[in-house]
């Protein structure tokens, strides 16, 4: 039988790994990696690679420090975005309350296509940038 490649995670570039894996972790309700977790004493947080996993331990995202972050510039491609996550949600009303959600924690919305009938979504940027849709699926 042949074996193939295992995705571990998916890593964001990011020039604040810890404000956007919060981010996310808040987002869709996922947990630090054991070791990844905030200082506890409340002292600088100079992390520069972070993963979150979700309730049974597994690697869902993780974040890079990078020096320099050019954010996309999307629907334009002068910047293009290289790489978008995807997020479903169960129904029109959910994508509602998930826009509130985002939005709270700081999320931009760049398209509201909430119109759309066969395929209602939203693409958002996230705190560095990165855009990530979430529609009804």
């Amino acid at each position: 039988m042949a074996e193939y490649p295992q995705l571990l995670h998916t890593v964001l570039d990011t020039t604040r790994p810890r404000q956007l894996a919060e981010f996310y972790r808040q987002l869709l309700g996922l947990r630090y990696r054991p070791g990844d977790e905030p200082p506890a004493d409340g002292s600088a947080d100079d992390a520069d690679w972070l993963v979150l996993v979700d309730s049974a331990g597994a690697r869902r995202l993780a974040f890079q420090q990078v020096a320099h972050l050019p954010r996309t510039t999307w629907p334009r491609h002068d910047v293009p975005m290289q790489l978008h996550v995807d997020f479903t949600v169960s129904s029109r009303a959910e994508l509602h309350r998930q826009r509130e959600r985002a939005e709270a924690l700081g999320a931009e919305l760049l398209l509201d296509r909430t119109d759309d009938p066969d395929e209602p979504l939203y693409v958002f940027a996230d705190l560095s940038g990165h855009p990530f849709c979430m529609l009804v699926a």
